[in-house]
């Protein structure tokens, strides 16, 4: 049976792949996003159900459209991947106060605030599936212009363990894979020039199956994706 799933970040790049192989595998996907054109083409590519959804996750009213169309087209969540991010490349003097508020706030206060408002839509032994980075994972090398951008991925994966004790007696099970490079346009800005190891799809084929299956044997963990550092 398939399972109904939310996606933020579906009009480009790893969601854009992840929310396509999760349709194609006969899962019903809420793919969100600013992007309406992007949205389009992802539904024109899939052959499974995919159920846009165009909106901004920084407007007061954005959860509730989402609540609205999971109660309209599923009525629960088996699965809900926070894929959406915002990533300013500027050496630390020169970031502002905006700039450290703008990437905290989606990549933070989003998944912080869609997870709260999701809770009593999301079924038993649903996973909830953070996108970290590798520049949020303790240890792993860092690079100048990404403080405020790694600072916040690094805060997604200690909520992600917040969240798995939270959220145990719901039994619903929290991870975050923290992604290494993938030729995205995210990587570009980051790294111009450098030719990452793997693709969207590769990296979206990955992400499917793990909110499919991964749930079974971790919860609670913060997860290196990737071949080397950055990836």
């Amino acid at each position: 049976m398939g399972k109904q799933i939310v996606i933020t970040g579906a009009s480009r790049g790893i969601g854009f792949e992840t929310a396509r192989i999760l349709a194609d595998l006969g899962h019903s996907v809420i793919a969100v996003s600013r992007s309406e054109d992007g949205l389009k083409k992802l539904q024109s590519t899939s052959a499974g159900r995919i159920i846009p959804l165009s909106l901004d996750l920084t407007r007061p009213d954005s959860v509730q459209r989402i609540i609205d169309l999971i109660l309209k087209e599923t009525g629960g969540v088996d699965a809900l991947i926070h894929n959406a991010g915002l990533l300013i490349n500027k050496p630390f003097p020169e970031l502002t106060d905006s700039d450290w508020m703008d990437q905290w706030q989606l990549n933070v206060m989003i998944p912080v605030r869609l997870t709260r408002e999701l809770l009593p839509y999301l079924n038993p032994e649903a996973h909830i599936v953070n996108i970290g980075s590798m520049g949020g994972f303790q240890g792993s090398s860092k690079f100048p212009g990404l403080s405020a951008y790694s600072v916040t991925k690094g805060a997604l994966s200690i909520l992600t363990e917040c969240l798995s004790a939270e959220l145990a007696s719901q039994k619903v099970s929290v991870n975050c894979l923290c992604l290494g490079a993938v030729q995205t346009e995210m990587l570009e800005q980051a790294f111009p020039g450098y030719q990452a190891p793997l693709n969207p799809g590769e990296m979206g084929e990955f992400i499917a199956n793990f909110t499919l299956n991964g749930h079974q044997f971790i919860n609670g963990k913060i997860l290196p994706v990737a071949l080397n550092n950055p990836g």
